[in-house]
């Protein structure tokens, strides 16, 4: 299907807009020279403070945190500190670009931590591609740090780091491009669900894509009250089933067999399109578009179907042709169309709220919960369907999802500290506001130059 000449002129704008942050990037970056620093937070009057800062005064701190060693969290930065830790092997659509070429992806994480999240994050970027040797830096590491954030890893090994760190490291280890892709999407899902009037436990939902985002958003979505038996999974030869003998015999492909397992699949020669016909969603989380979705596949879904493209820089459809075919929400992973699924919406407040109660881990049912807290922010704003997600400049969402997540591991008895609700919402929005204010000041005065450079 053909777009109308207005849309040909809007792909143009939209081409354009999009384009303009890689054609100044590289000079900013040159710059700024880095878009992280480490900042004093204590005070420093003269040079006397540093008698209690440092030597002979810190020594008492130090004696106090070996007696017991949970002072550390008291005394110390840990609280607040997360490490985004990679080793270039996957990055944002880049692929296998090394440890090195990683840094500025890794940086601009820590950014939106610490501007969204209140969170002290710091960009570690591993030259190794053993997972073993991964795993044993990042144990090391554990003293200094309140959490890791993994980032930016091929699979199968993603799921090998992420499953041994969270059972053998003593602080909360997740992997974003898994646990926070699947908390968003699912925000996003229960909101279009809302509108359209449908149960999330009686829809049928194909997912195009079986990476690691993929198979975790599954994962989500099945936990959250998704029938796995109604839904259907592809990946780039074909549907997830149990006659997969390639997926079956190669053990490195041990998450998809555990999806082909899962879902009840028919015959593997069963194409997408096929699959679609009467489906209430499609979760594609493929490879970038467009023409990768077929209009005429969502014509064939059932009546107010949902589709979430998410694939960057480009979706598997254009937005307009996805409703043009029959689609009643369509979601993307773009900030120029509405319905953005990212997942800045959940990681820096989904990290707040974990490092506020001192949680051991982040587990699943933290994730479902900060995603019920998403859906429940743009419900309270008003849903509709260009609007079924909060944005990022929305960012009363980013308390709320803290004090979410920390009652919730709360109430599963892995946190260290516990407060009400009303106080960890409290505390993280005076963190984050702190923090938002902090940056005004810092531009405000030209210690952040400022460089008239639109984007």
């Amino acid at each position: 299907m053909e777009p109308a000449e207005h849309s040909r002129n809007d792909v143009e704008k939209l081409l354009a807009r999009a384009h303009k942050p890689l054609e100044v990037s590289s000079k900013l970056h040159r710059l700024y020279r880095g878009k992280i620093e480490i900042a004093p937070r204590c005070r420093v009057r003269d040079l006397h403070d540093f008698d209690v800062w440092y030597t002979p005064g810190v020594a008492a701190p130090c004696r106090e945190i070996q007696e017991d060693e949970e002072l550390v969290y008291e005394y110390t930065s840990k609280w607040n500190t997360v490490a985004v830790i990679s080793d270039g092997t996957r990055v944002l659509g880049l692929g296998d670009i090394g440890p090195k070429a990683a840094v500025p992806v890794m940086e601009g994480k820590a950014l939106l931590y610490k501007y969204l999240g209140g969170v002290d994050a710091f960009p570690l970027c591993l030259d190794t591609r053993d997972p073993d040797r991964f795993i044993e830096t990042v144990k090391l590491l554990h003293p200094t740090l309140g959490g890791v954030n993994l980032e930016d890893i091929a699979q199968p090994k993603c799921f090998y780091i992420l499953e041994r760190l969270r059972r053998e490291c003593p602080i909360p280890v997740w992997h974003d491009d898994q646990q926070g892709t699947a908390a968003v999407t699912l925000a996003g899902l229960l909101n279009a669900l809302n509108i359209v009037g449908k149960e999330l436990s009686e829809v049928k939902i194909v997912f195009m894509g079986a990476g690691a985002a993929s198979i975790r958003v599954a994962d989500i979505i099945f936990k959250a009250g998704a029938d796995a038996k109604r839904c259907l999974m592809f990946d780039s030869r074909g549907l997830l089933s149990r006659g997969r003998k390639d997926i079956r015999e190669n053990p490195d492909l041990y998450e998809k067999w555990r999806m082909c397992l899962l879902m009840e699949a028919p015959d593997p020669m069963v194409a997408i399109g096929e699959a679609l016909r009467g489906a209430d969603v499609l979760i594609a989380l493929s490879k970038p578009g467009p023409g990768v979705v077929q209009a005429a596949w969502i014509s064939d879904m059932a009546e107010d179907a949902v589709v979430f493209a998410c694939s960057n820089p480009v979706p598997e459809i254009w937005p307009w042709e996805a409703k043009e075919a029959g689609a009643r929400i369509v979601a993307t992973g773009r900030s120029d169309f509405p319905n953005q699924v990212n997942n800045s919406l959940g990681f820096p407040g989904i990290f707040r709220g974990t490092l506020d109660v001192r949680a051991s881990t982040i587990t699943d049912e933290m994730c479902i919960e900060a995603a019920r807290e998403i859906a429940r922010t743009a419900e309270d704003r008003g849903l509709d369907p260009d609007h079924i997600i909060p944005t990022m400049d929305e960012w009363e969402v980013f308390p709320r999802e803290a004090a979410a997540v920390g009652t919730k591991a709360i109430e599963q008895g892995i946190a260290k500290r516990s407060l009400s609700r009303e106080e960890l919402f409290r505390v993280s929005e005076q963190i984050i506001r702190d923090t938002r204010e902090k940056t005004r000041l810092l531009m405000e005065h030209g210690f952040i130059p400022h460089i008239d450079e639109p984007v």
